[in-house]
């Protein structure tokens, strides 16, 4: 079974990046930054923390990704 965890938007203007997350267990977040590089680690870890609280564990390959 196939089921979306988030839709994802990030925006462009004059001022930077703006990104927003949708999910049904967050509801909407938005994230700006002038570097798209952070933006992505912000989505990136909020997401990351939103699942490890949901399912109460962190994920092995997130682990050895960011702890190396």
């Amino acid at each position: 079974m196939e089921e979306t965890l988030y839709n994802i938007e990030i925006h462009k203007d004059d001022e930077g990046y703006l990104g927003r997350i949708y999910s049904d267990i967050d509801g909407m977040k938005e994230f700006k930054s002038n570097n798209i590089d952070k933006l992505l680690r912000d989505i990136t870890l909020d997401i990351q923390m939103a699942l490890e609280d949901f399912t109460g564990a962190r994920s092995a390959d997130f682990i050895d990704i960011h702890e190396k």
